[in-house]
């Protein structure tokens, strides 16, 4: 009888696999734990000192690509997140040496928020997030409500011409465009990354462009967590592993 084997199971990545690289790296989930709500997510300043040796280590080749936005980013990690690329929002925003980019809101992303809000103080626990792009409907604490949401998110992306970025118990709107596989190319056309090979490390379905990229420009994507389908080639089995990993790629 042949052994039951799951077949998403990856191997680990080789220390070695980080030499000479660019590496791009999601936030929640991935470099610190997800928590029942967005603002109980902390920082902390190993975290800092983690990013800043990272920054050394890799010649500049570092960038942050969140679903959170920049401005989020920036109260949590920092004066680290203006020394390190920063993509926010879903690849909609971005920072780099003090230049930034990003598209104009839409009118309708207000409005989305509002029809989010009411729907969550129909169900205590469910909570919404608004970010500089895009605004996030959570029910980790309400899962119970999860088809609910998700319908409520398919209708607003209809009316207001948004698009759904689902997420692990959330789902957001954004803006069309954009995505973190559009965010890794878009860093790898410039220096110093431009011409390396790119590392793309997430946790969340969100990340799956970014595995994607990366491989097709030469590199890898890293998934953290439990197996499953995924266009990554290695794996991590959570964030103290993912943590552990990158330090050890620092000594």
């Amino acid at each position: 009888m042949l052994p039951n084997v799951d077949p998403f199971v990856l191997p680990s990545p080789p220390a070695a696999l980080l030499d000479g690289a660019s590496l791009f790296v999601d936030f929640d989930g991935t470099l610190v734990e997800l928590a029942d709500r967005p603002d109980m997510v902390v920082a902390d300043d190993p975290l800092r000192d983690l990013l800043a040796a990272l920054g050394v280590a890799l010649g500049g080749r570092l960038a942050v690509v969140s679903g959170r936005s920049i401005a989020q980013l920036d109260a949590m990690l920092g004066p680290i997140a203006q020394d390190i690329a920063l993509s926010g929002s879903h690849g909609n925003e971005h920072r780099w040496r003090g230049v930034t980019a990003h598209p104009v809101r839409p009118a309708g992303m207000d409005a989305a928020g509002d029809a989010m809000r009411a729907f969550a103080e129909q169900h205590p626990g469910t909570l919404v997030e608004i970010k500089s792009f895009g605004v996030a409907l959570h029910y980790r604490m309400t899962p119970e409500i999860e088809e609910e949401a998700k319908a409520l998110v398919e209708r607003l992306s209809v009316e207001h011409e948004l698009a759904i970025q689902p997420g692990k118990m959330m789902s957001e709107l954004r803006i069309a465009g954009g995505g973190k596989g559009a965010a890794v190319r878009r860093l790898m056309d410039r220096a110093p990354m431009a011409g390396t090979r790119p590392l793309f490390i997430g946790d969340d379905v969100t990340d799956e462009g970014g595995f994607a990229a990366a491989a097709e420009l030469g590199g890898f994507g890293i998934l953290v967590g439990p197996p499953r389908e995924t266009a990554a080639a290695y794996n991590l089995p959570d964030v103290a592993a993912t943590r552990d990993w990158l330090a050890g790629c620092t000594a």
